[in-house]
This record gives structure tokens, C-alpha cells and sequence, in this order.
């Protein structure tokens, strides 16, 4: 391993629980492998929300592009080289009003390039960032986990699996609004399998 890329999605930053328990991990890997960390804040350094300008640059052929539309393509290209330039990604993913922060989504909307990250078949889409591994650290104040509630597991796993990356390790701190307690017990819970994924 030699990159990680740890994106910090919380709007709290580097201060959040996510992104502690993500940065947490992304040391140990990197201790472990002599691996460099880069982080992507993306509460500090948010991208703008996808609009009808925006995907046009994506799916106008390169030499028709206007100067507008290279500078918009130009911003995809950096976020997607960042992340194929990593061996591994580490998510730092809070839960707000049952969904992901929309700094991710935007995120999302800006390495799914068809053609870049992911191509259309016959037989349905490929995904071509295949060959590394995603940790998630879903943090949330109630207990969602296996439940109708838990809308944010599927759609990260479906939307990683689309760009071709399989292999996704969620770790999950829950129940950290229900008192002083709980909330020790489940960040106990997540640095216990910090240590296990990191071995």
C-alpha cells in the first residue's frame, strides 16, 4: 500500500467523531505499510453541487469543449486521479436526516465519469477502479444498523461497487445521542476494530 485517501465528509471537520475514528485508521494502515496519507476535508474545501453546466463539460467531447467547461472537467480529473492514485479509501461518514452529507454527494457526482471511472456494457456498467479497499466509519446519534433506518449503507456500497470498488468495510459508532454512556461504549467499540483492521 502505498496512498490512502481519507475524505472527512462531517461538517465539523477534522473535530468530528468520523473523522477521528477515520484518521485513526488511516494512521495505523499507514504506520503499518509506509503509506501516505492524503486527506480531502470536504467541509473545509466543499465542491460545488453538480448542475446542468457541470454535466455537460463531463459528456462534451474534449476538443469541443469551451474554456468554462475544461475548468469544470479539470476540477473532475484532480478528484479522480486523487482517488486512483490510492490504495485504499477511508470515509469518515456521519449520518445527517437519514442520508450522507451532500458534501460526499457531490463528491460522488464528480468521480462518476462514464468512460473515466465506470463504462457502459451489454451486460450493464463496469466499474473501473477496481483493486482497492474502502473503510467506512458511519457515525450516527441513533441505532440504524440492519434496519429500514440504515439508507446509507446501501447507497455508499452500491455507489463504490458502481465505480469498481468492491471491497467495503463499514465500522459503525451508534447510539452516540443516547447519553454518555452508549456513546463510550460505541466509540470502545469502533477503536477495538480500528486495531483489528489495522493488524
Amino acid at each position: 500500500m502505498k496512498t490512502i485517501l481519507q475524505l472527512n465528509t462531517s461538517l465539523n471537520g477534522e473535530q468530528a467523531l468520523s473523522s477521528r475514528l477515520a484518521r485513526e485508521l488511516s494512521t495505523a494502515l499507514a504506520a503499518a505499510s509506509g503509506a501516505t496519507v492524503v486527506v480531502r476535508d470536504l467541509a473545509r474545501q466543499p465542491l460545488p453541487h453538480l448542475t446542468a453546466e457541470r454535466f455537460a463539460a463531463f459528456v462534451t467531447p474534449a476538443p469541443e469543449r469551451t474554456l468554462e467547461q475544461q475548468r469544470h472537467v479539470a476540477e473532475s480529473d484532480a478528484l479522480v486521479e486523487e482517488l486512483r492514485r490510492a490504495d485504499a479509501l477511508v470515509i469518515g461518514l456521519p449520518m445527517y436526516n437519514f442520508g450522507v452529507p451532500s458534501t460526499l454527494k457531490a463528491w460522488f457526482d464528480h468521480v462518476a465519469r462514464a468512460g473515466v471511472t465506470f463504462r457502459y456494457t451489454p451486460q450493464g456498467p463496469v466499474g473501473l477502479l477496481g483493486g482497492r479497499k474502502a473503510y467506512v466509519f458511519a457515525t450516527r446519534g441513533g441505532r440504524y444498523a440492519g434496519t429500514d433506518g440504515d439508507l446509507q449503507s446501501a447507497y455508499v456500497r452500491l455507489f463504490l461497487g458502481f465505480i469498481g470498488i468492491d471491497e467495503v468495510e463499514f465500522v459503525y459508532a451508534e447510539g452516540l445521542a443516547l447519553g454518555a454512556e452508549p456513546r463510550e461504549r460505541a466509540v470502545a467499540e469502533a477503536t477495538s476494530r480500528i486495531r483489528e483492521l489495522a493488524a
